[in-house]
C-alpha cells in the first residue's frame, strides 16, 4: 500500500516538473526570443497617430473681400480601443449632443475598421465639451478635438455659387475611397465647393501621441502641420452681388403683396469685354453656415422640401424669354435677306393666322406703322410674328444657337441647364412622348382586360364577340390618339410663337446675359467664367483663368447697329422701359420681356448693357410669375447698375 502511494507520488512530481519546464521554456521563448517583438507590440498599442484636420482654401471676391473663410469649433470622434462602446455610453452622448442614438451607433460603425477617430459630432457645445473633458474616464475612446469649419461673414450672399460644405456621404465616400477621405471628413457638396474640392480641400497633417488605458491623450511624440487648401479668387463683385440680391428681393416681395405667386428670381451681370461674372444672384436663398453644425430634421425639411426651393441656382435654370428673345428673331431676318433696316409692318392690335386671331400686347390698340427700331423700342408682337413668319423657323433657330442658346455655357457650376431651342424634330419627339404616356396605358389595359376575358371562356362565339369588341375598342382609341397627333408636326403658330420668345423656347438667365454681352460688344461671345485664380496660401499662382472666345456673330455690322440703336430706343420716349433708368450717370440699352408660363402666371425680364455708347456690362434679370418685364425686371437691373456705375 505504502509502495503504492511512493509510485503515484513520484509520477505526479514528475508531471508537474515537466509541465513547469514547458511553462519555464515558454516564458523564455516570449521573453528572450521574442521579447522585443511583443515590447514593440505593447508600445504601439498605447500609440495613436490622429489625424490633423486642413482648414479649406478661402475664397475672396474680386476686390479682396473674404466670402468664405473658416473659424475654429470643437467636434468630438471616437478612437477605436478594440472593444464596442456600451449601449448606455451611446445614449448617454446622444442626450449630451442632442442626436439620434442610432446615428451615432451608425457613424461608430461605419469607421470602426479606418484605423483613424471617427467623427461624430462637429461644433459641438461648450458646456457638452467641459462636461465630456470632466467625466473622461467615463467615456473610453471619446476625444474632444478642435477642427476648422467654413464661416460665411456675409451669411446668405452669393449662397448658391459658393456652394456648401457637408460632411461626406457613403456615396461620395465609396467614389473617392482613394484619394484619402474618412468618415466624417467634409465634402464641397454644390457650387464652388463642389467643383472646385480638390484644391480646396488641402493635405491633413498628423500627430503621434501616446494614450492611457481610456484612450486620453498622455503626451506628443511628433507632429506634421497640415497644409490648408488653395484659395479662389473670384470674378464677383460684393458690391453689386449684394446690389442685385437685395434687389431682388425687394421685387419678389412687393409682387407678392399683389397677390402674385412670385416664388423667386434670378440676376446675372457680365463683362462684355471678358466674359467675367460679377454678380449671379438667385432668390430666395439660404445661409450655408447652417450645414457646418448639422441638420435637425426639421430643418433639412424645411431647406430641401421648400416649394421656394432655395437651394436652386435660378440663374442656371430656364425659362421662356418672352420679348428679350426678339433681337434673334430680327438679326436672323436681317442676315437672311428677308427684310431690311427699313422694312416697316402695320400693327392693328392682332395678327391674323388663318381663321385664327393672334394679339398683340397693347390690345384692343395697335402700334401702327412700324420700323425694326420702333418695333424692339415698344415690343410690337405683330412685327415680329410677321417677320417670324417670313424667315421661318429654322433660320431663327441657326440665329439663336449662333448667339449660345440650346447650350450650356460651361461656366464652372454643377447645376446648369443647356435650355430648348426648338426644332421640328424636338416637338414632334417631344410630342410623341407625351401622348404615348397617355395612350400607352390605355391600349394596355384593354388588352389585358380581354385576355382576361378570353382566358375565361373557350365558347367559340363567345370568344368571337370579345375579339370584336376588343377590336372596336382599340380603334376608338386610334381615332382619339389621331385627333391629336396633328399636333406632333410643326405649324405655323410654332413659328409665331417662338419669334417672339414663347411656345417651345426655354433660356437662362447666365445665357440670356452672354448673349447680351455678345449684342453689346459687337459679336464676340465668351465664355462666362467665376473664378479669376487658384492661389496657394503663401501666394502662388496655381492656375488662371481668362476670356475665351466661344464665337463670332456671323451678321452684317450694320445690321446688328441697327438692333443696338432699337435696343437704346426701349428706355427712352415710348419705350417699354422709359424713365426706368432716370438718374443713373449712364445711358443704358435694353429689352423688356413679358413671359406667359400656362398655368402659373407671367414671368417678368430684362436684359440690357451699359453705358449704351460705350458698353462695360451686360444685365439679365427673371423674376418668376411677377408681372411684366418692364414693372418689375428693368427696376432691378437699374439698382444693379447704380451699384457698378454710382448714382
Amino acid at each position: 500500500m505504502a509502495s503504492s502511494i511512493e509510485r503515484k507520488g513520484k509520477i505526479f512530481l514528475l508531471v508537474f516538473a515537466l509541465l513547469f519546464a514547458v511553462l519555464f521554456l515558454r516564458l523564455a521563448y516570449l521573453q528572450i526570443w521574442r521579447g522585443e517583438h511583443y515590447a514593440v507590440l505593447a508600445k504601439e498599442n498605447c500609440l495613436r497617430l490622429v489625424l490633423i484636420r486642413a482648414p479649406r482654401g478661402e475664397i475672396f471676391d474680386r476686390n479682396g473681400h473674404k466670402l468664405v473663410g473658416n473659424r475654429p469649433v470643437y467636434a468630438l470622434s471616437y478612437i477605436n480601443l478594440g472593444k464596442p462602446v456600451a449601449p448606455y455610453l451611446v445614449k448617454r452622448l446622444a442626450g449630451l449632443l442632442h442626436m439620434d442614438p442610432t446615428e451615432i451607433e451608425k457613424k461608430i460603425k461605419e469607421g470602426e475598421n479606418s484605423g483613424q477617430p471617427v467623427r461624430l459630432a462637429t461644433n459641438v457645445p461648450l458646456q457638452a465639451v467641459t462636461y465630456l473633458e470632466e467625466h473622461h474616464d467615463e467615456f473610453p475612446g471619446i476625444m474632444v478635438e478642435i477642427v476648422p469649419v467654413r464661416y460665411y461673414p456675409y451669411g446668405s450672399t452669393l449662397a448658391q455659387v459658393l456652394g456648401y460644405v457637408h460632411e461626406i456621404s457613403a456615396e461620395q465616400l465609396k467614389k473617392h475611397k482613394d484619394e484619402g477621405y474618412a468618415p466624417g471628413d467634409f465634402f464641397g457638396q454644390d457650387g464652388l465647393e463642389y467643383t472646385f474640392e480638390r484644391y480646396l480641400r488641402g493635405k491633413d497633417g498628423a500627430r503621434y501621441i501616446e494614450v492611457d488605458a481610456v484612450g486620453r491623450p498622455v503626451r506628443d511624440l511628433g507632429i506634421k502641420p497640415p497644409t490648408p487648401g488653395d484659395n479662389l479668387e473670384l470674378t464677383i463683385d460684393l458690391k453689386v452681388q449684394q446690389a442685385a440680391e437685395a434687389a431682388l428681393e425687394k421685387a419678389v416681395k412687393e409682387a407678392r403683396k399683389k397677390g402674385l405667386p412670385a416664388p423667386g428670381g434670378a440676376a446675372v451681370v457680365e463683362d462684355v469685354h471678358t466674359g467675367e461674372i460679377l454678380a449671379m444672384a438667385s432668390y430666395p436663398s439660404y445661409d450655408p453656415s447652417i450645414f457646418t453644425r448639422g441638420l435637425t430634421p426639421a430643418e433639412a425639411k424645411a431647406l430641401f422640401q421648400n416649394p421656394d426651393s432655395p437651394l436652386l441656382n435660378r440663374a442656371l435654370s430656364a425659362y421662356p424669354p418672352g420679348s428679350t428673345f426678339k433681337m434673334v428673331t430680327a438679326l436672323a431676318a436681317l442676315e437672311a435677306g428677308i427684310i431690311n433696316p427699313d422694312f416697316t409692318v402695320f400693327c392693328p392690335g392682332y395678327y391674323r393666322l388663318g381663321s385664327h386671331i393672334f394679339h398683340c400686347w397693347v390690345w384692343p390698340s395697335g402700334h401702327g406703322r412700324v420700323d425694326l427700331k420702333r418695333a424692339l423700342q415698344v415690343s410690337c408682337d405683330v412685327y415680329f410674328w410677321t417677320i417670324g413668319q417670313m424667315t421661318g423657323i429654322n433660320r431663327i433657330d441657326a440665329m439663336a444657337r449662333e448667339l449660345g442658346f440650346g447650350e450650356k455655357t460651361g461656366i464652372t457650376l454643377p447645376g446648369e441647364m443647356a435650355g430648348v431651342v426648338p426644332t421640328p424634330e424636338y416637338k414632334y419627339k417631344r410630342m410623341k412622348a407625351y401622348l404615348d404616356s397617355i395612350f400607352e396605358p390605355k391600349f394596355k389595359a384593354v388588352e389585358e382586360e380581354y385576355a382576361r376575358r378570353l382566358a375565361a371562356t373557350q365558347d367559340p362565339k363567345e370568344r368571337e364577340k370579345l375579339e370584336r369588341e376588343k377590336n372596336q375598342r382599340l380603334q376608338a382609341l386610334k381615332a382619339e390618339y389621331q385627333r391629336y397627333a396633328w399636333d406632333l408636326d410643326w405649324h405655323t403658330y410654332d413659328t409665331l410663337n417662338t419669334s417672339i420668345g414663347q411656345g417651345y423656347l426655354l433660356c437662362t438667365p447666365l445665357q440670356l446675359v452672354n448673349y447680351t454681352a455678345t449684342l453689346a460688344n459687337g459679336g464676340t461671345r465668351y465664355r462666362p467664367f467665376l473664378v479669376k485664380k487658384i492661389v496657394t496660401p503663401d501666394g502662388r499662382t496655381v492656375a488662371s483663368f481668362g476670356p475665351e472666345v466661344l464665337g463670332r456673330l456671323k451678321v452684317n455690322p450694320e445690321y446688328l447697329k441697327v438692333v443696338q440703336e432699337g435696343m437704346d430706343l426701349v428706355t427712352q420716349g415710348e419705350g417699354t422701359a422709359a424713365g426706368v433708368f432716370d438718374g443713373l450717370p449712364v445711358k443704358v440699352a435694353g429689352k423688356t420681356g413679358s413671359a406667359e408660363v400656362p398655368g402659373k402666371g407671367t414671368c417678368a425680364l430684362f436684359v440690357g448693357y451699359a453705358p449704351a455708347d460705350n458698353p462695360r456690362v451686360a444685365v439679365a434679370v427673371v423674376v418668376e410669375n411677377a408681372g411684366h418685364g418692364g414693372a418689375v425686371a428693368a427696376p432691378v437691373a437699374k439698382e444693379i447698375l447704380s451699384a457698378y456705375f454710382g448714382g
